[in-house]
């Protein structure tokens, strides 16, 4: 493989998670805990949304389709790290590589629209609750949700596509757990200028201004909170909005610490943590925010149970 965009290697070297080895079984069994806890959590979530009628409502909606990409965000970088703790050489192939990439890039700017959407949830439900039904219908969310997968997708594969056109050539060692874009341009031997051009544009629009979009609703929301007179109404709109705010720190407190304002002196570790934080933790901590802080989804369990026994 020898011509002008074709890559010279075969596989890339993973080395973003640096455990000592007295470590290495303690830290293996946590992060398979971690991804078990994911998988059940947010399929717990999809079942419920599924089974119960009292949550097929516009907001859960929006729920079940980010706990199901919160489920495939997981489990794009997990399994492979966990393969890679198996072995003596943490690598992944190329095409592996590029897979993972697409993937990666798929769920998580999926999971970044769908925290921008359930905010305007919130905000036509506190702001305009006369008009909530008529403007989140089932046909307009509905159709939001297929857009947004539409736009995920095709944002993915034309950034896969760029990184496919360019060349590696001796350098494949990536300081992450995971196939990351900006680790891979660092990599490459060719021009790498459309790359980061088409990331500073399309960066712009799926984490920056989904991000100012969310504080904007919010804003909103907090000006309609000083009109509400009595405390048990405001103490509603924080219960509503509470979940969404704990995981929306979560997942953009990270990213823009890693990616939007990078430190000079961050170290493999530190980065390797950070990203832990938005590929593992969030996923992880979404259904427990959602369902400890949720009462709809504690009364939609024990409906779902009893249901259950009763048919038993």
């Amino acid at each position: 493989m020898t011509g002008n965009n074709q890559t010279l290697i075969s596989k890339f070297l993973l080395l973003g998670l640096p455990i000592l080895s007295e470590y290495h079984f303690l830290f293996y069994a946590l992060f398979l805990a971690m991804y078990l806890t994911t998988i059940l959590g947010n399929l717990l979530i999809i079942a419920l949304v599924r089974l119960d009628s009292h949550l097929h409502t516009p907001m859960y909606l929006f729920l079940s389709n980010l706990s199901f990409s919160d489920l495939c965000f997981s489990s794009v970088t997990i399994p492979k790290l966990l393969q890679n703790m198996q072995s003596q050489v943490p690598s992944i192939s190329y095409v592996g590589c590029l897979t993972q990439l697409y993937f990666f890039m798929v769920f998580g700017d999926m999971e970044s629209f769908l925290l921008v959407v359930m905010a305007y949830d919130r905000y036509v439900a506190i702001c305009f609750p006369l008009h909530y039904t008529s403007i989140m219908s089932t046909k307009f969310c509905t159709s939001l949700v297929l857009l947004l997968w539409m736009l995920t997708t095709s944002n993915a594969l034309m950034h896969t596509l760029l990184m496919a056109r360019l060349s590696f050539c001796e350098k494949n060692v990536i300081l992450r757990f995971f196939c990351d874009i900006s680790a891979l341009l660092k990599l490459s031997c060719s021009d790498t200028f459309v790359n980061e051009l088409m990331i500073f544009i399309m960066g712009g629009i799926i984490i920056i201004i989904p991000f100012l979009l969310i504080v904007m609703s919010y804003v909103r929301i907090f000006f309609s909170i000083l009109k509400v007179p009595s405390t048990q109404g405001i103490h509603k709109v924080f219960s509503t909005c509470g979940s969404h705010l704990s995981v929306v720190s979560l997942f953009y407190g990270t990213i823009i610490g890693l990616y939007l304002c990078p430190s000079s002196n961050n170290s493999t570790v530190k980065e390797s943590a950070m990203a832990m934080m938005y590929t593992v933790v969030t996923p992880m901590l979404n259904p427990f925010i959602y369902s400890l802080r949720n009462r709809d989804m504690k009364r939609a369990l024990i409906r779902v149970i009893c249901s259950k026994k009763i048919s038993l």
